[in-house]
This record gives C-alpha cells, structure tokens and sequence, in this order.
C-alpha cells in the first residue's frame, strides 16, 4: 500500500499540470470544490470563461472574483452569453444562450500578469438543455453513440503544423536547405526556443504531448523566413483531444504574438511549398486496451473502420479543408494526399497505417543498450491509423465527429472488408510508374464547392442518428458555396500574384 502511495505521488508530481500536481488527482475527476480551493490558495483573481463558437475561434467572457459565494454561482450557474453573436442560426429574437464550465478543463493561463484560471465551457438552451447544434455538442453526441453501437471508446491525437513567418533581420544565419526542414536542429532552426515554451505551456494546460519538431517546411524569399514546425499530441478520448488542439491553436498564437512572430495554420503559404496538415490518429480501445492489433497485424474492425472512413472521405473535407486554399494543397507533391486509398507506411495515402512498435520491436533498446540489463518489453500496443486530409482550417469539433460517425459507418456496412481490400495500396501513386493504379482511385474534393457537393449527396449518413442537425448541414453547405472556388486551382495556374493574394487574405481564417 505504502509502496502504491508513493507510485501515485511520483505520477502527480511529474505531471505538467499545476492544477493535477496540487490537487493530487487526475483532470478527469476535478471537481467545483476542487476548483475553487485552487482558486483560494493560490490566490487567483480572475475566471476565464473559454469556449468555441460557430468561427472556431476560442471565445472569451472574464469574471474579478469577489468573493466565494460569487466563484461558487459562476461555478454552478454559468452565464448567459448572446448566442445570435455566435452562432448564425440562434435568431436575435431569442438569442440567450448559457455558458457552463467543464471543470475537467481548468488550467492556469500562463499569459496573463493578473493570476487567472481557464475553463472550457459547454452551451445550453434558455429550457436548460444541451444545444443540440452547439460544436462540442454535436462531438458528445457522436462520441456517445459511437461507444453504444459498437462497445468501443474512440481516441484521437491530432499533428498540429503551423508556419511561423518573420523578417529576415531575426534569424537565418544558417539557413536550412528550401523544403528539407525535417527535424533540423539548431542552429539551423531558428525558432527551436519558441517550439519548446510553447509545448511546456500547453502541457501545463492539460495537453498530452507525444513531441515536437520542425516540419518539412522551410524556405526562405526575398524579406521572409518561413519555418515550419509540428507538435504532435498522444491519443486521449476523442472530446479530450479537440479540447487539446482548440488550447494549443489559442496559446501558440499567444506566443508568436509574445514573440513577435507571425503563426498561421493556413493549409497553402505560397506555391510549391509544402502546406500545414492537420493528421488526425485514431484507435479504438476497450476495457482500457488498444484494439486496434489482432494476432500480431491490423485488425478486422481497424479495417473496417478505414473503409468507413474512405467511404465518406469526400464530404468530411467540408469539416477538414473549410477554405479554398485547403484545395492548393491537396495536389501531388505538396506532402498531402490526392486519392482515396489506404497502406501500411505509405504517405501517398489518404489514411496511413504507421510503425506500431509490434513483435520484435519491443526489444529494440534492450538490444541497443545491452549493459541494462532491467530492460524489459513494455505490454503496450501503441498502433494507429492515420487520416491525412485534413488542415488547420478544420473545424474541429465537426470534423473529429465527422470522422467517428464516419468509422461507426464502416463498422457496420456489410461490404466494408471488401472495400478496404479495393483500396489498399502498397506503392507511391504520386510515382509515374504507378500511374495507372492511381487513375483507378476516386480523388479528393478540389474545391470548396465541390465538397460541399459532396456533402449534399452524403449528409443522410451525418443526419440519420441525429448527430449533426439538418441545419448544420445546411450552413456548412451553403458557407462552401459562397466561396464560389469552382475549378479554382485551373483558374489561378501559373498565376503567382493572383495565389499569394488569396494566401493572404486566408493566413489566419480559422
């Protein structure tokens, strides 16, 4: 027992957390009376109500605390906001909506200079009730019925990419090779110090971190230096993993702001460059265990799942790729895919299965450090799929919905391992000596336009459990539209000019 106390204390005090360290216990069990002795021992002044409206955006709405009868109503209550400035279906006649916080999100906001505590919130009718078409909403929903159909929980990570662009005059003495940024180390990365804040301040948030690094992505022109960089997550829950991405967009362009630096998820920065992906990695776990792995190779329903996935690849890009220069990216060459199929470690694919640390792999660092001799194999499976349309102009609560109502759907069609046999690909189809295999395949959306297209012929598999409402759908489709991008990338071929004034009025839309 003794033993087992000190095990748990150990794993509180490395956590990132302040709040997890303190309170000795996990975000998952915080509660009101956790929250406000927090509040009162470390003498935090103000609360931040943060929540996501119909733009993506983090919203913000702060509280001076005057007293604990005041944080104890804030706690309990919530507050009304004026939900028709938020969300374009909630009339102005009765626009009152609440805003209540998730106390498991809590963190401590490391920009203010006045002691403030963060706390995501959830949106409800003036009748009390969940908003049915709120984004974390339509999440819940989908997570829910996901986990009753099939028996599984669904867990996601997200590859969050970001350019940083700044002058010249503040770095670039040694310059990395145009295009070939992967992993580069400093001196040659220029913004290796603002990489690691940024993942120690999101990790004090509550964010999962598996690592960071810099990206492929790194060129130079005549007044800019464009760094590219990625800070991956490890998979959590799939609300747990949105919540994670929505904090670490908001902090990173806090940062950059800090930093004077320019950070732009945009998913195109200028022709022939690689653009920023946002990958989503998903698994499916039961009674605390992976199931993604059956007899050492990839499971039946992980195929199915990808099946589903594939199958309705074309309308989720109306919830991954949300602007037209989503659609400047998704071409050969460019570090993204084109067509649907599926490999194993194939990055031309649209869904990638990666190295999952099977077999043999579990001895590889008692084969490299022989002189260890307490090494063991660790009992852990660590497999994912991985979907590789999306971009940072994804709206995240949609889209990771998107792909569980997407992945229950493969689960249950009759025809899904037949599917994912069709769409397996084991060669590069950007390579000429494949083209024929490529030609074969269904490609992706090229426009805003023709997602939303797509979306109109798919939305009764969004619609049919009630997950995502008519009206949703509706605006999704009609906001596509509006872009009125149809046969744009034909339209702007060659034009330079034309492609970096839309790269500019895009660079932070989302």
């Amino acid at each position: 027992m003794f033993k087992e106390q000190i095990m748990k204390d150990s794993e509180f005090s490395l956590n990132p957390n302040p709040l997890v360290r303190y309170l000795k216990k996990p975000a998952c069990e915080f509660t009101r009376n956790d929250i406000i002795g927090y509040v009162e021992d470390h003498e935090i002044e103000i609360i931040n109500f943060r929540y996501t409206a119909e733009d993506g955006r983090l919203k913000t709405l702060s509280f001076v605390i005057t007293g604990k009868e005041h944080l104890e109503s804030i706690l309990t209550n919530g507050e009304r906001v004026d939900g028709s400035s938020l969300f374009s279906f909630v009339g102005a006649d009765s626009s009152d909506l609440y805003v209540v916080p998730r106390y498991t999100t809590a963190f401590v906001n490391p920009f203010s200079e006045i002691p403030s505590l963060d706390i995501l919130c959830a949106f409800y009718t003036s009748e009390g009730q969940p908003l049915t078409s709120a984004p974390e909403y339509i999440l819940k929903k989908a997570h829910a019925a996901f986990k009753e159909k099939t028996g599984y929980t669904f867990r996601a990570m997200g590859e969050l990419e970001y350019y940083l662009i700044v002058p010249k005059e503040m770095g670039n003495l040694y310059p990395a090779r145009d295009q070939a940024g992967y992993h580069e180390s400093g001196p040659f990365s220029n913004f290796q110090a603002f990489k690691d804040e940024a993942m120690t301040l999101i990790a004090m948030a509550g964010g999962k971190i598996k690592y960071g690094h810099l990206e492929v992505g790194n060129f130079t022109d005549e007044e800019n230096i464009y760094e590219q960089q990625e800070i991956e997550f490890l998979p959590v829950p799939a609300e747990e993993a949105v919540d994670q991405l929505v904090i670490a967009k908001w902090m990173l362009r806090m940062l950059a702001n800090e930093y004077g630096l320019l950070l732009s998820f945009a998913p195109k920065i200028t022709v022939n460059k690689a653009g920023s992906g946002l990958h989503i990695h998903m698994q499916l776990e039961k009674d605390g265990r992976n199931m993604m792995v059956e007899k050492g190779e990839l499971s039946t329903d992980a195929k199915k799942m990808i099946a589903g996935i594939l199958d309705l690849a074309e309308p989720l890009t109306a919830f991954g790729n949300t602007i037209p220069t989503s659609y400047l990216r998704l071409v050969p060459h460019q570090e993204a895919p084109t067509s649907i199929c599926w490999g194993d470690r194939n990055r031309s694919a649209l869904i990638r299965v990666p190295l999952g640390w099977l077999g043999a792999a579990n001895q590889m660092a008692a084969l490299e450090n022989p002189q260890d001799k307490t090494l063991k194999p660790l009992n852990e499976i660590k497999q994912t799929i991985e979907l590789r349309s999306g971009d940072g102009s994804a709206d995240l609560h949609h889209y990771v919905a998107g792909i569980i109502v997407a992945a229950q759907h493969g689960l249950e069609m009759e025809n899904s391992m037949e599917l994912a046999r069709k769409l397996y690909l084991d060669v590069n189809i950007f390579d000429e000596a494949h083209k024929d295999k490529s030609a074969q395949l269904k490609g992706l959306p090229t426009s805003c336009w023709e997602s939303a297209e797509k979306l109109e012929e798919k939305r009764s598999c969004f619609e049919a459990t009630g997950i995502f409402p008519a009206g949703v759908i509706d605006r999704f489709i009609d906001h596509l539209k509006a872009y009125d991008d149809k046969d744009l990338s034909e339209r702007l071929y060659g034009k330079h000019d034309e492609i970096a004034r839309l790269v500019e009025n895009y660079l932070h839309q989302m």
